[in-house]
């Protein structure tokens, strides 16, 4: 056989893929039977399920004045969250960015703790400062601000870590001190990048403070948890469209300042 002979690929077992197969239904089942989950209860609902959809299909427009101010109020409580949250965040990322500070015991604690506040949900966050605040918007930014923290952190010393070190060791070779590195050579690399991770959390925190009012956190989520509680599915409908329309505005609008910055 001559050796410029290339061998095929081995093609799958069909036999291994089956029991796969066969394995992931049986935890899809299992993981229903756990949970009580009967999918059969959809259908026995389709009637409720369509008088709703039925008064939702006619806004109720005359409800538009109540909608405005809590909207604005939402749209603030992201900007202010996200601009707080992502200004504590740098300080935090050049400490955990490797090609800034190399002490790794520094680093690691850094990124554990962080790391901790990161895998705290939104929710759970919101349920927090409500309880420790108390009802309003006060509330929602504080809790946007500390989830911010943990999102742009990681995307921002990842980003960082991804720089050319070229001019970082430039500079370390005439003796520049760390704040001239991080002036002149890092933040000039990483000031687009930056600021794009910013506008996608921004994108987020909107939908995320929309949610927040359900626990009393503020902005539009009030008026939506009021109006499921008093069954207007008329008006909530109506709040339905409005976030709808404003996050795809806000979407479009990031989208192409993004496209500028990149």
């Amino acid at each position: 056989m001559s050796s410029t002979t290339k061998t095929l690929p081995k093609k799958p077992l069909v036999i291994a893929n089956i029991i796969w197969l066969v394995l992931f239904v049986l935890a899809v089942i299992y993981s229903a039977c756990l949970v009580n989950a009967n999918f059969l209860d959809v259908f026995t609902n389709l009637e409720n399920m369509g008088s709703v959809l039925k008064e939702m299909a006619h806004p109720d427009w005359k409800y538009m004045h109540a909608i405005w101010n809590p909207m604005m109020e939402t749209i603030r409580m992201a900007i202010l969250g996200t601009t707080f949250g992502s200004l504590l965040a740098v300080p935090f990322a050049m400490l955990a960015a490797n090609n800034v500070v190399k002490n790794k015991w520094v680093r690691g604690t850094v990124r554990f703790i962080l790391n901790l506040i990161r895998t705290i949900p939104d929710l759970m966050l919101g349920a927090i400062f409500v309880a420790i605040i108390g009802i309003g918007a006060l509330s929602g930014i504080a809790a946007l601000t500390v989830f911010s923290f943990g999102m742009t952190f990681k995307l921002f010393y990842e980003t960082i870590e991804s720089i050319d070190n070229g001019p970082i060791e430039a500079m370390q070779s005439v003796g520049a001190t760390r704040l001239d590195i991080i002036r002149y050579a890092i933040i000039p690399q990483i000031q687009a990048q930056f600021l794009s991770h910013v506008l996608y959390t921004f994108e987020i925190n909107v939908r995320a403070s929309t949610v927040l009012g359900y626990l009393g956190a503020g902005g539009i989520g009030v008026l939506l948890q009021r109006s499921l509680g008093q069954f207007r599915y008329d008006r909530t409908s109506l709040i339905i469209l409005s976030i709808f329309v404003v996050v795809l505005a806000i979407d479009f609008i990031n989208n192409k300042i993004r496209e500028r910055l990149l």
